[in-house]
């Protein structure tokens, strides 16, 4: 619970006093607190509320759209998360130029340094996995380790951070970097750095937990998205799903289908072919997550100006039977969820060495379609061809979010030019204090 943002929507409404004995309610229920120290926390927080936004600096205020995170879906690998981050891209591409950027709309960034690439991600811990520490960084560290490892490069440090709210108890942080070493082990990777925070300190109660781990990689060449060609092949490997499709199974009570996520094939498979030397013939890496297939092909066919078709049925066995199963039976569209598989993208010449030696570490992998010339991305189903779209939200995958549902809202628009708006209002902030700035001696 955020005290602060709790405080200053009640002192919105109410007077102070009002406000302070609600918050001591909470405070007392949350905390089990003698009342005593319950008005104390109460008076101190009013204090804070009042003397940090009774008056501002341009710079501590910000541009408010009125549009919520849940609300335009940021967040939820769908239509509106994916126009925030086309704006996050368009930001980058007017500050300081990057070989790959955000603007690419890969997962991972890129700059040259010499002879070499760097690649460099960063994944944030699924929020429904606040509870369950030891796969949250067990996923995370593979996601991010995945996302670098999809440019073409080798990874050769990660590094973590923590947060943890005042009321989560302290092993979890000992069981989260367990599950980070796990992968970082398997994969001969060390973790380097990091830090522990509550989060939001005094402020923010609970037992939450969240945080990030990124990875830093080096190659010879890379592999983005924009580079696949027309005639090139679409190669799938089997995806069991990461921390996605585990959230799925525990809020189902399908506990048995998280033992499915827990393995290294994705990095296996993108490994054999960059120690191969294979990777300076793929045209393009990436992994099926961001809203699924549907998500990810949309992305891909706007960055490479090309058409990418896949056939139904071969996306669809290229997902883990006990994995599809469950999707199937919770009517989740596979291909609107992360499944976790490595896409690659090459030339015809090229699939055969690709199919072999990724199955050479004992990962399946199969041919599931192709890119030609246009634009967008297609399914064929049944011989019959169709477009293939993300929908606002990625599938519905815990009973909570079947609730929320996946149907655009009827005031997209309106809350797009808002947005847009505080784009602008926050490039006017940073061209104003670099400005000021460079005039500093």
């Amino acid at each position: 619970m955020d005290l602060e943002g709790y405080a200053r929507k009640l002192l919105e409404k109410f007077d102070e006093d009002k406000v302070k004995e609600m918050l001591i309610e909470r405070i007392i229920e949350i905390k089990d607190f003698e009342r005593e120290k319950a008005e104390r926390w109460a008076d101190a927080v009013i204090l804070e509320v009042n003397n940090a936004y009774s008056k501002t600096l341009p710079i501590l205020s910000y541009y408010k759209t009125g549009v919520k995170m849940g609300e335009f879906g940021v967040g939820s690998r769908g239509i509106g998360d994916f126009y925030v981050h086309r704006k996050i891209g368009e930001m980058i591409s007017k500050s300081v130029k990057a070989e790959l950027s955000s603007a690419d709309l890969d997962d991972a960034g890129v700059v040259k340094f010499g002879d070499f690439y760097v690649s460099i991600s960063v994944d944030g811990i699924h929020s429904r996995l606040s509870e369950f520490p030891f796969i949250a960084g067990f996923h995370v560290t593979r996601a991010c380790m995945r996302d670098v490892m999809v440019m073409g490069a080798k990874p050769i440090a990660v590094f973590s951070d923590i947060h943890i709210a005042d009321d989560g108890d302290v092993s979890k942080i000992f069981d989260h970097i367990a599950g980070i070493l796990a992968v970082c082990e398997l994969m001969n990777v060390p973790l380097v750095s990091g830090s522990t925070l509550r989060i939001g300190g005094d402020m923010v109660i609970g037992e939450r937990m969240t945080g990030c781990v990124g990875c830093v990689g080096v190659s010879k060449c890379v592999t983005p998205r924009k580079n696949v060609k027309e005639g090139d092949v679409i190669l799938l490997t089997e995806g069991a799903g990461g921390g996605t499709v585990a959230t799925t199974a525990i809020y189902y009570g399908m506990h048995e289908v998280v033992e499915e996520t827990i393995n290294i094939d994705f990095l296996r498979a993108c490994n054999a072919i960059i120690e191969s030397g294979l990777v300076e013939r793929v045209h393009s890496m990436s992994d099926v997550t961001n809203g699924g297939i549907r998500g990810d092909a949309e992305e891909i066919a706007y960055v490479s100006k090309k058409a990418l078709i896949f056939d139904y049925e071969k996306c669809r066995s290229a997902v883990n039977p006990k994995v599809l199963k469950m999707l199937e039976e919770l009517e989740i569209d596979f291909m609107g969820i992360s499944i976790d598989s490595l896409m690659v993208v090459c030339d015809e010449e090229t699939v055969r060495d690709v199919k072999k030696v990724v199955r050479s570490v004992g990962v399946r992998i199969e041919e599931v379609g192709w890119v030609e010339k246009g634009e967008g991305a297609y399914i064929v189903e049944n011989g019959v061809k169709k477009p293939l779209k993300p929908r606002f939200r990625e599938s519905a995958y815990t009973p909570i979010k079947k609730v929320v549902g996946e149907d655009i809202p009827k005031k997209l628009e309106d809350m797009t030019r808002k947005i847009d708006k505080a784009v602008e209002e926050a490039m006017r902030k940073k061209d104003y204090v670099v400005k000021r700035l460079k005039k500093k001696p």
